[in-house]
């Protein structure tokens, strides 16, 4: 860039390049080495108008011309150890949203009999952080493009580990979900304020790839959660309780780890600075000066070139909105400006398909995929199911696990039950007389219509809920077992096998990262998004075929690989569509729009479990089919400047 008339020039001249250390430093800049040096007539501050107004044409210009000059700058300071210091920074952010996903999945299945949860309580836990996750997405977004991205990211995050930490602790249901549901509030604004934020440090030829690459996170994320689900929750010997009033199991424990990653990116996002790109859109030009500048050195010394000066002297600054003056005219700069607007808008709305239809299918699958294995488990069990008609039992002592049977028309007389485990047992028009039940815990277990004659049941959770319109003639209960009564031991094998598929899945991702971390600058983002939407419309097809317990583990490991591709491109589009004063916003809309449409595809995926695998699937095929006719008509952004 050469001279900018009365703005006094952008870049220093040779004859400027003087060594006499100023010694200036900007309190204002986080993380800024305090003896980094600033040279004589290399920093002029802002240049200001005499009048101190502009018209609203003249604040566009502003912001044309600070696009073009800032990707300038950008490449002047090169993609280096401060770009890669940042990713980290971020990225643990972002594996703190792919964690938050998975936790409630995990702990369900322990949370449901240690809170003694109802089918209809289950189904709001696992729903409650989309909600959560939803409302953080557009409140963060927001805020972020008025108080800059840094801040408005640290105090996400602190909301999310705050409460993440309390709902390890609290025992009741509803404190519980109203923990978890804050703690999504927290974590949504994550992924719109980390990929706007990264974006703002990086120049047009590197941002589609390391933004792809920033996305691996969320996959590590998920494969954090899984692994740490298999080394804690099964581990039920990890819990201690005081009384009968406060127990404190396993399950607990991996809640409390699950905020480590968010504790981390609060502790590495202190030391690193706001966006410069958001302090010259609001007209702070010392701090976005005093970053920029921090970014060049802090490459240049670790390429080995610390003689390297920083060339810029001032940067473009745009006028802000109260020091605007209407002019009453329409100048070209109002009239490009407006057919921007119209094209946002237009660009909005496909983009608001493209988000809805991809959530839908791709969280409504990934859901809908672990509950078909389940379902598989299940009918796979049953069929080993044993059937007892018409038997008479006298005398005898039961002192082992009875698992998976029915019993018929039974008669038990003088029998004792002691000790024991009961598994998915029923009993049904049978006569217990004078039987003897103690330190009984059970499990999917129900007597219906049974007639219980001089019987004693002492240190049992044989409630009355367990027994469907039975007679109690003379018997007695005594000592119950109050509360659900946690036993990992009966789900250990499904609970691994839970994680392990999680991880799996969320492994599988990792060849479609690497892939589209490659080739989103070569092939363009439209391309990547299009192509990788219609071939996971395709894959949904193959669904039909699995009847096993491995294919659907297959298949679900495909259909993530491919997938993610979609994600990455839509990721980078949203970024790089909005201008600077209005990007968070607008991803934090959209987001929240991909969370609602998770709701709507987990509810109705859902509903189908065990009845048919076609209109799931069918659903799913026609939404992405949808998305990606629709992600053609969007404008290509590769090759393009940061709006």
């Amino acid at each position: 860039w050469a001279d900018n008339g009365n703005d006094g020039g952008y870049y220093r001249g040779d004859s400027q390049a003087a060594n006499d250390d100023e010694g200036g430093h900007s309190d204002s800049t986080e993380g800024h080495d305090e003896d980094d040096e600033i040279y004589e007539g290399e920093y002029q501050g802002i240049p200001r108008a005499e009048s101190g107004k502009a018209s609203e044409a003249e604040r566009r210009k502003d912001q044309e011309e600070l696009a073009q000059q800032y990707e300038t700058i950008l490449q002047e300071c090169g993609h280096g150890k401060f770009q890669w210091s940042l990713y980290f920074v971020l990225g643990l952010a972002l594996m703190a949203d792919g964690v938050e996903i998975f936790v409630v999945g995990f702990v369900l299945p322990s949370a449901e009999k240690d809170m003694c949860l109802s089918e209809p309580n289950k189904s709001m836990l696992g729903l409650i952080v989309y909600f959560g996750m939803m409302v953080g997405a557009f409140l963060w977004g927001a805020l972020a493009d008025r108080i800059g991205r840094r801040q408005s990211l640290l105090i996400s995050l602190s909301i999310n580990s705050v409460f993440s930490f309390f709902s390890s602790f609290v025992q009741g249901y509803s404190t519980f979900l109203f923990c978890r549901l804050l703690s999504g509030v927290g974590i949504g604004g994550s992924i719109p304020i980390v990929f706007s934020y990264y974006s703002e440090f990086l120049s047009q030829e590197k941002r589609g790839e390391h933004l792809s690459w920033l996305c691996m996170f969320w996959m590590i994320g998920g494969i954090y959660a899984s692994a740490m689900a298999w080394a804690i929750i099964p581990h039920y010997g990890w819990s201690f309780q005081m009384g009968s009033a406060y127990q404190f199991h396993s399950w607990r424990v991996f809640v409390l780890v699950c905020a480590f990653p968010s504790v981390a990116a609060i502790a590495s996002l202190s030391a690193m600075p706001e966006s410069p790109r958001f302090y010259l859109e609001n007209g702070k030009h010392d701090e976005g000066w005093m970053i920029l500048k921090q970014v060049h050195d802090t490459n240049m010394r670790a390429k080995g070139h610390p003689e390297k000066v920083f060339s810029v002297t001032t940067i473009k600054t745009v006028k802000q909105m109260d020091e605007l003056v209407d002019t009453g005219t329409d100048t070209p700069v109002l009239k490009r400006y407006r057919l921007k607007i119209m094209k946002y808008k237009r660009t909005t709305f496909m983009l608001m398909a493209v988000w809805f239809t991809m959530s839908f299918s791709y969280y409504g699958l990934t859901v809908w995929f672990p509950d078909m294995i389940k379902y598989i488990q299940k009918q796979e069990y049953e069929s080993r199911t044993k059937t007892f008609s018409k038997e008479r039992v006298e005398h005898i002592t039961f002192n082992f696990t009875l698992e998976n049977q029915v019993h018929l028309e039974g008669h038990y007389f003088n029998d004792k039950f002691l000790n024991l485990k009961m598994k998915s047992m029923v009993f049904e028009d049978s006569v217990f007389e004078e039987c003897y039940f103690e330190d009984i815990t059970s499990t999917h277990t129900i007597f219906r219509n049974c007639t219980f004659v001089a019987s004693l049941f002492y240190n049992t959770d044989l409630f009355k809920y367990r027994m469907v319109n039975c007679k109690l003639v003379n018997s007695t209960f005594l000592h119950n077992k109050e509360g659900c009564m946690l036993d990992f031991s009966d789900d250990f094998n499904n609970a691994y096998m839970i994680y392990f598929v999680n991880f799996l899945g969320t492994l599988a991702v990792l060849p479609g990262n690497i892939v589209s971390a490659l080739l989103m600058d070569k092939i363009g983002r439209l391309r990547m998004l299009a192509g990788s939407s219609v071939i996971s419309c395709v894959s949904c097809f193959f669904l039909m075929f699995g009847n096993s317990e491995s294919g659907m583990i297959a298949l679900l490991c495909l259909f993530g690989g491919i997938s993610i591709a979609s994600w990455n491109a839509l990721d980078v589009i949203t970024v790089e569509l909005y201008p600077s004063d209005k990007r968070t916003t607008a991803f934090g809309f959209l987001n929240a729009l991909c969370k609602l449409a998770a709701v709507l595809g987990i509810s109705i995926f859902q509903s189908f479990v065990g009845i048919t695998k076609a209109v799931p699937i069918l659903f799913a095929a026609g939404a992405l089919a949808a998305g990606s006719f629709l992600a053609t008509k969007l404008p290509e952004t590769r090759g393009l400047v940061l709006q």
